[in-house]
């Protein structure tokens, strides 16, 4: 569902831009509002999201598919954890759908999807192993890298229920906006991929932008 929002980056108290194939790990207070901007179209967002309070929590494809009755994130949709707590909400999305199933790039995906050779390039995993690793403070491990949202992706389903990897639906400035109902800890991938077209073999960056609740 297409709905934009009244808010104005203008007067975010956080912005930042994140470069194509680089991650983003940080939080967002209960209450925030959190927007990913997709500045020049067709790029896909990688994104994991954890209870900040207690990363062992973190969001749930299964349950939030279940709960809304439909594959696709948009706004109105509440993401759940493995709890079955609502972890944020998609206030405002001018996409129009966001993936859930398609997971994300891996040395081992790449290979097997393209070919032996694509093996050791850059993926949305070796981005999220990387901070990981850097910030250890979270505790978290590679356990931890379980189900994500491919924000401006486009993955259908197929009739016979298989997926594939379609060109885009984003375009340059379409948005998705999340409320946190929870302090949330926030992993992003701005995904490297060059193998299909999600990125339009082109990755480009990215911008987050923060209001605060209590700002």
């Amino acid at each position: 569902m297409l709905k934009a929002s009244n808010l104005s980056v203008d007067v975010a108290d956080r912005r930042e831009t994140v470069p194509a194939g680089e991650y983003w790990i940080d939080t967002i207070g209960a209450g925030d509002t959190f927007r990913i901007t997709d500045l020049k179209g067709n790029q896909a967002v990688d994104t994991l999201f954890f209870n900040a309070n207690n990363p062992h929590e973190r969001y749930s494809a299964f349950d939030t598919m279940r709960e809304q009755g439909n594959l696709y994130l948009s706004a109105g949709t509440t993401l759940l954890s493995d709890e079955g707590n609502p972890m944020l909400t998609i206030v405002a999305d001018t996409c129009g759908r966001h993936d859930t199933l398609g997971g994300a790039c891996a040395g081992e995906s790449n290979t097997v999807r393209y070919a032996l050779e694509k093996k050791s390039m850059h993926s949305c995993r070796d981005s999220w192993l990387l901070a990981v690793n850097t910030h250890e403070e979270w505790g978290l491990t590679k356990r931890d890298l379980t189900h994500n949202i491919n924000f401006f992706m486009n993955v259908p389903v197929t009739p016979d229920g298989g997926l594939t990897f379609e060109d885009g639906i984003s375009a340059p400035g379409k948005y998705v906006e999340l409320i946190a109902e929870m302090d949330i800890l926030v992993l992003i991938s701005n995904c490297p991929q060059l193998n299909n077209p999600c990125n339009g073999y082109n990755p480009t960056p990215i911008e987050l932008a923060v209001w605060r609740q209590n700002g």
